[in-house]
């Protein structure tokens, strides 16, 4: 069956549509985002204004679209932390389900982390061990770790690329009083939850997901995205710190102009690398793995799950009647 995920995040809309059935890897057929950066359509009380509604809205629209064009037979379509958190949030959606069709459901961050955590399992299977898993999108930083499909513990940070460029990083380059002082909150952040990482016993394998740490592990020197999915790539705390202080000088033409930094990452590379830096260290990681799949594969996989339940009990049944 060909199954579409339509995941509107902090940054952008993304819609990914997949060749699958139970108990078989999911292959892409058509991958399509458009940039939104939602974020920024948040006006002083928390609320998402009107020209941030009309642009999700169109964008939901045309995605919709799109999936029924590639022959999508269902749209799961989710929203992340942007919506989750603006006050209006409810409102915003009943609009884009009236104009579009289309009901956007709203992830916690929990199963955000859980989600992904589901994807990393399954992509590198049962042989990986204990994983710990770090996923930083534009508004959140998702955590977490254990031995199974579901993780023994798993939270969300409020330390997205996004919203900490936004909140906390003004300027081009900003002022290092401000770099000094979203490095102090990042780490007093992380360090609150520790204890809980550590708790759930030390990880055989420790992986990255999402396109911020792509960016930088593509930065510090990992394979570009041409040569496949399935080629490794690491990201290596050793690397990655000596970059820290080069990012906070760099104005955003120069960020720019890096190797396999897209323009519409450029400007937030600079507060994920403290994320990753700062979550590296507290966590005690010096490498980690980088892996292709994350929340949009997790929600599939879940998905495909609950499809190949349904047909066993079905199966059951018929067998039960005979």
């Amino acid at each position: 069956m060909r199954l579409g995920v339509l995941d509107v995040g902090s940054n952008t809309i993304h819609l990914l549509v997949v060749d699958a059935h139970p108990g078989a890897q999911p292959l892409a057929a058509t991958s399509t985002r458009r940039l939104l950066r939602l974020a920024e359509h948040l006006d002083a009380d928390g609320a998402i204004d009107p020209s941030g509604v009309e642009a999700l809205t169109d964008a939901v629209a045309a995605a919709a679209a799109a999936a029924e064009d590639a022959g999508a037979e269902q749209v799961l379509a989710f929203a992340t932390s942007a919506v989750r958190e603006a006050v209006n949030g409810e409102q915003v959606l009943d609009h884009v389900e009236r104009a579009t069709g289309v009901r956007l459901q709203v992830l916690p961050g929990t199963a955000e982390a859980d989600l992904t955590f589901l994807a990393v399992r399954r992509w590198f299977g049962w042989s990986a061990g204990r994983l710990l898993v770090l996923d930083i999108g534009g508004g959140s930083l998702e955590v977490a770790a254990g031995l199974d499909e579901v993780p023994d513990v798993s939270f969300s940070l409020p330390l997205g690329a996004g919203r900490l460029t936004r909140d906390r990083l003004p300027g081009d380059p900003p002022a290092p009083e401000a770099v000094r002082e979203v490095r102090r909150y990042v780490r007093q952040q992380i360090a609150s939850r520790v204890r809980e990482v550590t708790r759930a016993g030390t990880p055989d394998r420790v992986v990255v997901t999402s396109k911020t740490f792509r960016s930088l592990a593509r930065l510090c020197g990992a394979a570009p995205s041409d040569q496949g999915p399935a080629v490794r790539r690491e990201l290596r705390l050793a690397d990655l710190a000596p970059w820290v202080p080069r990012l906070a000088e760099m104005k955003l033409k120069r960020r720019c102009e890096l190797e396999g930094v897209s323009a519409e990452r450029a400007p937030q590379l600079l507060a994920g690398a403290l994320v990753a830096e700062a979550a590296f260290e507290l966590l005690g990681v010096q490498e980690a793995l980088v892996c292709p799949w994350a929340l949009r594969e997790g929600i599939i996989l879940r998905r495909l799950d609950a499809i190949g339940a349904d047909a066993r009990l079905l199966d059951g049944a018929g067998a039960g009647a005979l």
